[in-house]
């Protein structure tokens, strides 16, 4: 994989990384949908955020970026319905568990651990496997894993929808909701 390509998201995977290189981070990728309408499709409402729970949403080129404040994962978990009429690719990165998710037209194309891709599924799981081993991100080698795999799924995922977050448009304000109304918050 070339420099530039593994470092497109490593400014976004490092923002939901502490010094001890723990990681707590749910995005998705929506092609061509506001982040007005990616919002009322999760059910979430613009407003404040009493609890601290919710979602950012963030215009990006081609599209939307959803970003959790939380621990649910709702935005990973929605990926099917916020993919109706067209792609969502969501990436989920926490202590326990790091996975990537593909969905078109509200169906799931692909899904796979980070760190087992040979074990995918879905009901076309090879769709992206060339962009997954230019990325690095598949396991020939079962004694090696891939290095900085949420920075890869993240270019995946704007490869899959070809949707772009820039580091400046993520600076840039974002149209928040709160969660706190959703399951398993409430």
């Amino acid at each position: 994989m070339s420099s530039a390509t593994a470092a497109t998201y490593e400014w976004l995977y490092r923002e939901f990384t502490d010094d001890a290189d723990e990681t707590w981070l749910y995005a998705t990728f929506v092609q061509g949908l506001s982040p007005q309408e990616a919002l009322r499709r999760i059910g979430v409402a613009p407003g404040p955020l009493d609890s601290g729970f919710g979602v950012a949403a963030y215009a990006a080129r081609g599209g939307t970026v959803l970003i959790e404040c939380g621990w649910a994962g709702i935005i990973y978990y929605m990926a099917g319905p916020l993919s109706v009429g067209t792609s969502a690719a969501a990436v989920l990165a926490t202590i326990k568990k790091e996975d990537f998710a593909y969905c078109v037209d509200g169906q799931l194309v692909t899904t796979f651990d980070l760190y087992s891709y040979s074990l995918r599924e879905g009901s076309d799981p090879d769709r992206l496997q060339a962009d997954v081993e230019n990325l690095g991100l598949n396991d020939d080698d079962p004694l090696e894993f891939p290095d900085d795999p949420i920075s890869r799924a993240l270019a995946l995922a704007e490869r899959a929808t070809g949707v772009h977050l820039s580091a400046a448009r993520y600076a840039s304000p974002a149209l928040i909701g709160s969660t706190d109304h959703l399951e398993p918050y409430r």
